[in-house]
């Protein structure tokens, strides 16, 4: 489950250990370093990002899993914050102490894919003993995590980036038009939802909230029709349209139409802004539900695909993070096991029922629409199917992405010109993939 980093990854993989976890596992051995211990059991050590305020997610789970297999003890590891987690894992991967399994996440799966360290998963997942099929799961969620065909890591759960809107907000800025009515017309262009952002401006308000991630301004980029890779080359500052689609972005965040959450002061921040009625819409996954039931009013809030040049459906970003296997596990068939079974379809209905997540597993689908919320909650299951994770030509560089990112922040928040900075964002990423 993920979301804008520092959001971005939402409970894409959370928490602490549980206690069930850490009665079971002291004591043990087993792991990536070693064997079965002295009673026959094995410890699958797992590691993932997080807080404590996930692991509701994920005991049940644990305690399922270890009641329907006594042979094995899960260890998790976590680590609290995401921007720590990876390069301790790649020094643990590096010294031979990494865990069996663990999370990585969709801006850095390709170094790892890269690096060496991940064990080729395709014959396990289409092997008898697994519980989740390569087919299972959309082809473009697999991002970076698939090489020439080879399946490194396993999406275990998704959030499509969609656009969240209040009604309110709209019929105060004297919008009468629906934006979920108007994409199931197919006519939600983004000639369309530009006039609504410029409405709401007019009456006061912001158009539109924006995490600096790629799901957002990737989303946008393919609004207008542009492209972000082509060839392998990056292109978003020299494709016409994609150039077009920066520009509104950066003179929308000039003037305010388009507010960046990640400078908002914490006292007036993106979340409170959106439910008090002061912006229109606010992009991000299924994870927005717990900040619009602070608002008091569900009714007031619906969710629309981002809109495309024409009005019909386009890819859309999907943020994802992935469950791989140390290529150097001592207990590589318990390790699947603990894999296979976390990213089956049962478990996902066992760990998502609660959470703000998508499934990334065909079948799964109740778990989105049980509850009948929000009134289009279909709508992340279609940006799902049809969606992308990160490029994986940019993914294969390490600290790519969070360098673009950082870069379009400096052009959104006027601090850099906007031709200086396309042409400085350009030689940054030539410079780094050559």
């Amino acid at each position: 489950m993920s979301f804008p980093i520092s959001k971005k990854v939402l409970a894409a993989a959370a928490l602490a250990l549980t206690a069930t976890a850490t009665a079971a596992c002291s004591g043990s051995g087993g792991g990536a370093t070693g064997g079965a211990s002295s009673d026959g059991k094995v410890t699958i050590r797992w590691s993932t990002w997080g807080s404590a305020e996930d692991v509701a997610l994920y005991k049940g789970f644990n305690d399922d899993f270890m009641k329907r297999h006594p042979n094995i003890v899960l260890k998790m590891e976590t680590v609290p914050k995401y921007e720590d987690y990876h390069p301790k894992l790649l020094t643990q991967l590096t010294s031979k102490t990494a865990p069996d399994v663990f999370f990585v996440g969709d801006d850095n799966i390709g170094k790892f894919v890269a690096a060496g360290v991940l064990s080729p998963l395709n014959d396990k997942l289409a092997g008898p003993d697994s519980k989740s099929k390569p087919e299972d799961f959309f082809d473009g969620v697999y991002g970076g995590a698939k090489k020439d065909g080879q399946i490194y890591g396993v999406p275990n759960d998704t959030n499509p980036e969609v656009l969240w809107y209040g009604k309110k907000a709209l019929k105060e800025a004297g919008i009468t038009e629906d934006p979920a009515e108007l994409n199931a017309a197919g006519q939600w262009t983004m000639a369309k939802y530009l006039d609504m952002n410029a409405k709401l401006k007019a009456a006061g308000k912001a158009g539109s909230i924006f995490w600096n991630w790629y799901g957002s301004t990737y989303s946008v980029i393919g609004g207008f029709g542009g492209k972000v890779w082509d060839g392998g080359k990056f292109v978003a500052t020299t494709d016409p349209k994609a150039r077009k689609a920066l520009e509104t972005l950066a003179k929308g965040y000039a003037d305010k139409t388009f507010l960046s959450a990640d400078v908002l002061p914490a006292s007036n921040g993106a979340n409170t802004q959106f439910v008090r009625g002061d912006a229109g819409f606010f992009a991000g996954g299924r994870w927005m539900i717990d900040v619009v039931k602070k608002g008091g009013d569900l009714a007031n809030y619906d969710i629309v695909p981002f809109p495309s040049e024409t009005g019909q459906p386009m890819p859309g970003a999907v943020a994802a993070s992935y469950l791989a296997m140390n290529k150097d596990s001592k207990n590589a068939k318990e390790a699947f096991t603990f894999l296979t079974e976390f990213v089956s379809k049962e478990g996902q209905l066992l760990r998502l029922k609660n959470g703000g997540a998508v499934p990334s597993i065909k079948g799964a689908e109740q778990v989105v629409l049980e509850g009948n919320y929000p009134a289009h909650a279909k709508t992340f299951l279609d940006v799902r199917d049809t969606g992308f994770a990160n490029y994986p030509e940019e993914v294969a560089v390490p600290g790519l992405t969070k360098d673009i990112n950082d870069h379009l922040l400096e052009v959104w928040t006027g601090k850099l010109d906007f031709e200086k900075g396309m042409t400085e964002l350009q030689s940054l990423v030539d410079g780094k993939i050559g």
